[in-house]
């Protein structure tokens, strides 16, 4: 069953109350079935916080619409599920901070490690750069999340390098090393990324197939890092 479609389990609950209800719900449905409860807690909290930065930024631009439905690979079945849970997080008057909080609970519960809210983190991040600018109030949001994700400083300054990379062009930012890192050590580090950032090793850390856009938008800008380095050592 898609997760979409397990998300429409849960639109009646949050009609009638907050977005942390269905937080709670997915953590008592499916606490028996910890791989469901890591996809559709993952599309919950990426459908509540997308709309919440949308709000914190002020409006929701055309393209910032576009980034979340690339994102979201919705089928036209269940799009209006997805609308309802997103426009409601929007009117939600509880705070992003504690949402961000309850899925960072919800997710460790499930077993998941820190790379699982990373992509949670990473996603928003492709939602923030739609419109070509990360904004200083959109970036302020993704600090934050990143605070109480517990995501370190070097693990989210890579995050800022993969999505600003046109107009950063720093590949070693985007690997997170320094640029007198040994060739064969930054090697053998590009490999362990690459591993880490495959789709088949986000599937099975809980991140739906249907947002695998994040992976595949990962994986091209860690090989175009390496390409890049590897073409300066060749000339150097």
């Amino acid at each position: 069953m898609s997760v979409f479609a397990r998300l429409g389990q849960f639109v009646s609950i949050a009609t009638t109350g907050a977005i942390s209800g269905v937080i709670e719900a997915v953590r008592t449905v499916f606490e028996g079935d910890p791989e469901t409860r890591r996809r559709v807690a993952f599309s919950v909290a990426m459908i509540a916080l997308s709309a919440k930065m949308a709000k914190a930024d002020g409006i929701v631009t055309p393209d910032e619409v576009v980034a979340f439905q690339e994102i979201f690979e919705i089928p036209d079945k269940e799009a209006h599920n997805v609308a309802r849970l997103y426009n409601l997080a929007k009117q939600d008057v509880a705070g992003f901070e504690s949402y961000a909080t309850k899925m960072a609970d919800l997710c460790n519960s499930s077993g998941n490690n820190g790379l699982f809210l990373e992509d949670i983190l990473d996603g928003l991040f492709h939602i923030a750069k739609a419109d070509g600018v990360l904004h200083e109030k959109e970036r302020s949001f993704l600090v934050r999340i990143a605070e109480i994700f517990h995501i370190g400083e070097t693990s989210f300054e890579q995050i800022i390098a993969r999505h600003t990379y046109e107009t950063t062009h720093d590949p070693y930012a985007v690997l997170g090393l320094s640029r007198d890192t040994p060739f064969e050590e930054i090697k053998r580090h590009y490999r362990r990324l690459v591993s880490e950032a495959h789709p088949d090793r986000l599937v099975a850390r809980g991140v739906p197939e249907e947002f695998l856009a994040i992976a595949n938008s990962r994986m091209a800008a860690l090989n175009t890092a390496f390409a890049e380095i590897e073409r300066e050592k060749r000339v150097a």
